[in-house]
């Protein structure tokens, strides 16, 4: 029989197609497709990232139809597609946010230091945390924590101080940081800083009895959050971090990390990072980016990770004769996600 002619298995979610029902049988025993990958609004086909997904829509070789439909009424920040034009205007209006939180109004009433960081002193489940580095050593390589910002879910400041670090600074990168020697002199130490963010995160629990889901401790978001915890010397269970940086949905086709700046204005819609650059402003965007990620509206499952140790529907659970039997959309069903999905954080 001719190739072309030879039956194939199409996977019920990437829409790829095998001349054999063991090799469909295995792609889906590795892909780990699920309710939780992005999905094409015109076609129904699943992408393991938005940029994937951006790519099937409106990248170099688009499926031809699912661009015609995106270009008449698709939003260009969540992939989503709308009923009609009108529609995508109005949702275009709310999807675009604008730079920072009340203008520059805002940002100017708050430059001021808020050192006064409590467990009590906010209910905020998650919070968001950036901070800013000057170089220590004789080239500047080796960076220094020389100001930090925390907010809560709302864009409320509720830590911003600048931090004396434990190392002499020899690079200031005025330019890009705008902090100058004299700031440092009398700021906070390192470790008071330090202890106050633990306590802060941990909001009355041992770090080693925090929980993945649910007890007291906060969410902690932001972008490139092992620099920064690892440069303040915090110690935070990974189950409880946010980050924008290795999210898989967010994360480039080669599973590569993005740069804030380019998903603070695919995503967001606005640029950040222009010239001289404060954390409060990374805060802000890693935090707009969590909640839009947390807001997914995915089908919920009892055991939504293939880790789960209590998932009894995975492909381990099967003969590989019975999996054979099963159709495409049988297969996709027992199928389960690979990463912790944000959306899961509502639950």
């Amino acid at each position: 029989m001719d190739l072309s002619e030879t039956p194939r298995n199409k996977c019920a979610a990437c829409y790829r197609q095998f001349n054999r029902k063991e090799h469909l049988v295995e792609h889906m025993r590795i892909s780990y497709h699920s309710v939780h990958e992005p999905i094409c609004g015109i076609c129904g086909k699943r992408s393991r990232s938005f940029e994937s997904l951006r790519e099937h829509l409106i990248g170099p070789l688009p499926k031809a139809e699912c661009e015609r439909v995106f270009r008449e009424r698709g939003c260009d920040l969540c992939l989503t597609i709308l009923s009609s034009r009108n529609a995508l205007r109005v949702h275009r209006d709310a999807c675009q946010l604008s730079h920072g939180n009340n203008g520059l109004l805002y940002r100017f009433a708050n430059l001021g230091i808020q050192d006064d960081l409590r467990i009590d002193n906010t209910n905020t489940r998650a919070v968001a945390l950036a901070c800013k580095m000057v170089g220590g050593g004789s080239d500047g390589s080796l960076d220094l924590c020389a100001k930090v910002c925390i907010i809560d879910e709302y864009e409320n400041i509720l830590f911003r101080s600048y931090v004396k670090p434990c190392f002499p600074v020899t690079h200031y990168w005025y330019e890009t940081t705008g902090i100058r020697p004299e700031y440092l002199r009398d700021a906070m130490p390192l470790r008071q800083v330090q202890r106050k963010i633990q306590d802060f995160l941990c909001n009355g629990e041992p770090v080693w009895k925090i929980r993945a889901r649910g007890g007291k401790a906060r969410i902690l978001v932001g972008h490139g959050l092992d620099h920064y915890l690892r440069c303040l010397e915090v110690e935070y269970p990974a189950s409880k971090i946010r980050d924008t940086a290795n999210y898989p949905p967010l994360m480039k086709t080669s599973k590569l990390s993005n740069s804030l700046k380019y998903l603070t204005k695919a995503y967001l819609g606005y640029d950040i990072q222009m010239g001289m650059q404060d954390p409060y402003e990374e805060c802000v965007a890693t935090m707009r980016l969590y909640k839009r990620m947390r807001s997914q509206a995915h089908r919920n499952e009892n055991y939504p990770l293939a880790s789960d140790p209590q998932n009894k529907n995975n492909f381990a659970s099967w003969r590989q004769n019975e999996l054979e039997r099963m159709s495409p959309d049988e297969l996709l069903a027992i199928s389960r996600s690979d990463f912790y999905c944000w959306c899961l954080d509502y639950a």
